[in-house]
C-alpha cells in the first residue's frame, strides 16, 4: 500500500508561481510512474504531467513551458513547479502513483493523494 500526501496549494495571482509537493510512504518500492492530475470545478479530471522513476516526463499541452515535474527518489517526493499561473489552472491537484506491475496495459494499482487546492485569481 502507498500513501500520498500533497501540499503547497493556495491562492495566487495570475502570473504567479506555486510549488506542489507529494510525499509517498508505505510500499514505495512498488511505485513506478508518478504524476499529477487536476480537476477544475464542473470539469473532468485531467492529466497534468507524469514522471517515470527514470525521470522521463510528459506534460499536457496546456501546461507545457509553464509547469515542471520532478522527483527525488531518495526523499520519496514528487514536485510540481507551476509558473505563469493562469485562472484556468484553478483546480484541485491530485498526486498519482502507479504500481510497477501492469496487467493488460494497466497498473495493478493507482494511488491517489487527497488533493490540494490551487486557486489563481486577482
Amino acid at each position: 500500500q502507498v500513501q500520498l500526501v500533497e501540499s503547497g496549494g493556495g491562492l495566487v495571482q495570475p502570473g504567479g508561481s506555486l510549488r506542489l509537493s507529494c510525499v509517498a510512504s508505505g510500499s514505495i518500492f512498488s511505485v513506478s510512474t508518478m504524476g499529477w492530475y487536476r480537476q477544475a470545478p464542473g470539469k473532468q479530471r485531467e492529466l497534468v504531467t507524469t514522471i517515470t522513476s527514470g525521470g522521463r516526463t510528459d506534460y499536457a499541452d496546456s501546461v507545457k513551458g509553464r509547469f515542471t515535474v520532478s522527483r527525488d527518489n531518495a526523499k520519496n517526493t514528487v514536485y510540481l513547479q507551476m509558473n505563469g499561473l493562469e485562472p484556468e489552472d484553478t483546480a484541485v491537484y491530485y498526486c498519482n502513483a502507479k504500481h510497477s506491475i501492469y496487467l493488460n496495459g494497466r497498473p495493478l494499482h493507482d494511488y491517489w493523494g487527497q488533493g490540494t487546492q490551487v486557486t489563481v485569481s486577482t
